[in-house]
């Protein structure tokens, strides 16, 4: 008698005692491993596709199985009128057929013993027909893999939400995507696109997540849904007071200075800062920076500008060096 050709236990590796969620479970794992979207122009890898195919087929299907674990593989040769046939025929009697009596070889009672494939016997009763039931049924569906990018914004689209362009492969195909930046996006924030990621084998396409990197500002600093500006003043926008434009992610606003401020005071612009999607809004923190003159030369002082600065030195009743010690 021949030997079995194919194991279809060992070609999901599972045992033969699997249940049917384990010989799924296995067939999904294999499927898109050797899947030829996978495997492009891999002969062996399209061959050992079609293996684990024709075996979940058949271990799938309860009656098929049955008459799988009886028969092997042979039991295909037995087309529609075996118990896993689709022509709605009785299952074998295989007494009947072959003469009844006792199982045993030519001189057992009566018993038929036979040498060969039983797929040559079956033929003979089946006309080598070979449809059985489900043959055509569609495979089970494997979710595509996620894949993961990354995208570098502007400190601007962070706050204030935008679009971006971002280059990535798909399976075989290089594609460009625009993706919707919301407002207050922070940075290694991660953004889900659904169905972007690897294509399925018979269902959905993986995700594809997208970490956020924001570039920094040259002016601007974050903290949380706070901003922070340093912004440069004059010694008579400091000594007298002044009210100056400030840039702010919603327009720009007019930013009255105490007189007497001193560089490093900080002013707050309420609901200035990082606005998130439900409309929440943080605020601006301007830290004042007294900038003096670049061409101010100590030489080019007048007399008259240098008594005017001694003058405002001896205001300062007490030394603002007090208390620094190391």
């Amino acid at each position: 008698m021949k030997t079995m050709a194919e194991d279809y236990y060992k070609a999901l590796d599972v045992s033969r005692g699997a249940s049917p969620d384990e010989i799924q479970k296995a067939y999904r794992k294999l499927a898109h491993k050797y899947h030829p979207d996978m495997n492009p122009d891999d002969v062996a890898a399209k061959k050992k596709f079609q293996e684990i195919q024709k075996a979940y087929d058949t271990l799938n299907d309860p009656e098929k199985r049955k008459l799988y674990d009886q028969f092997g593989s042979a039991y295909e040769q037995m087309g529609g009128a075996g118990a896993g046939g689709g022509g709605g025929g009785q299952p074998f009697d295989f007494e009947q057929i072959f003469g009844g009596g006792a199982r045993g070889g030519p001189h057992g009672g009566g018993g038929f013993q036979f040498e060969g494939d039983l797929g040559d016997i079956f033929k003979q009763f089946t006309g080598g027909s070979g449809g059985g039931r489900g043959r055509g049924r569609r495979a089970a569906p494997v979710r595509g893999n996620d894949l993961e990018t990354e995208a570098t914004i502007s400190f601007h689209t962070a706050v204030i939400g935008g679009f971006c362009e971002i280059n990535l492969k798909r399976g075989n195909q290089a594609e460009t995507l625009k993706i919707k930046i919301p407002p207050g996006v922070d940075n290694g924030k991660k953004i889900r696109l659904r169905g972007k990621g690897d294509p399925g084998t018979n269902g959905e396409n993986g995700d594809l997540i997208v970490t956020i990197k924001v570039a920094p500002h040259p002016h601007f600093k974050r903290h949380g849904q706070n901003l922070e500006l340093r912004l440069p003043v004059t010694i008579g926008e400091a000594a007298l007071g002044a009210t100056v434009d400030v840039p702010t992610p919603g327009g720009t606003v007019a930013l009255k200075i105490p007189p007497g401020s001193s560089s490093g005071r900080k002013l707050r612009v309420k609901g200035q800062g990082v606005r998130t999607p439900d409309g929440q809004a943080g605020d601006l923190y301007v830290e004042l920076q007294l900038k003096l003159p670049e061409s101010l030369n100590p030489d080019a002082l007048t007399p008259e500008m240098r008594q005017a600065i001694a003058q405002i030195d001896q205001l300062y009743m007490d030394s603002i060096r007090d208390g620094l010690n190391w």
